[in-house]
């Protein structure tokens, strides 16, 4: 059966990660694939759970390695019953971030190892990789003001600028590391502009051309 192309849309907050991965979904079915959108963390019933103890503002506090742990339970969830069955029926899945964000969040953002973190993902979802990812990158004062006429923040958004500096340098860093997955869009350009960027990444990947 042909495998379905898994593409991941990362960045800090306030850069237009949501929005942009339904243009990208839409890009794709242009070309007559079948798409799934989701994000994490959540994607299942039980993830969006998950997601919702780990951005409200509780009474009891929320320990790092707590945060983390939860990240990959929500994780394995999505990939077990969302990711790898959409992929083996062959269909695209574009998700809004996946394990790279536990590495610039949980790593970059909260200080645990990248080998930890990748010990984990190898336990969660083995060799899994997303064929493409998509970095939306812009200065953290940038984001936080954008993100910032959404409404009230959430507990991972009230982190200090500090902490997003590390996330957003983190980021760089394993888009450096792996060239051939990573592509960068600036996305402090205006929307279109940003979209037009992306257009051209769809049109010109590698992924296009493999089954």
């Amino acid at each position: 059966m042909k495998s379905g192309k898994f593409i991941t849309v990362e960045g800090i907050e306030g850069v237009g990660k949501s929005s942009n991965v339904d243009f990208i979904a839409r890009a794709i079915e242009k070309r007559g694939h079948k798409v799934l959108t989701t994000r994490e963390p959540g994607g299942t019933p039980i993830a969006e759970r998950i997601r919702e103890l780990l951005v409200e503002h509780g009474d009891e506090p929320m320990p790092d390695i707590a945060e983390l742990l939860l990240m990959f339970a929500s994780r394995a969830l999505h990939v077990s019953n969302v990711i790898q069955p959409a992929l083996a029926a062959g269909t695209w899945v574009i998700c809004d971030r996946f394990t790279d964000a536990s590495r610039a969040y949980q790593g970059g953002g909260r200080g645990f190892s990248q080998d930890d973190i990748n010990r984990l993902a190898d336990w969660v979802h083995g060799d899994l990789r997303p064929d493409l990812t998509i970095l939306l990158d812009a200065p953290v004062k940038t984001g936080r003001d954008r993100a910032g006429r959404r409404g009230d923040p959430d507990r991972i958004e009230i982190e200090r600028e500090e902490f997003f500096g590390r996330v957003r340098e983190c980021y760089l860093a394993l888009a450096k590391a792996e060239p051939d997955r990573f592509v960068i869009v600036d996305a402090t350009q205006d929307l279109g502009t940003v979209r037009d960027t992306i257009e051209a990444i769809i049109a010109t990947a590698q992924i296009n051309n493999s089954d």
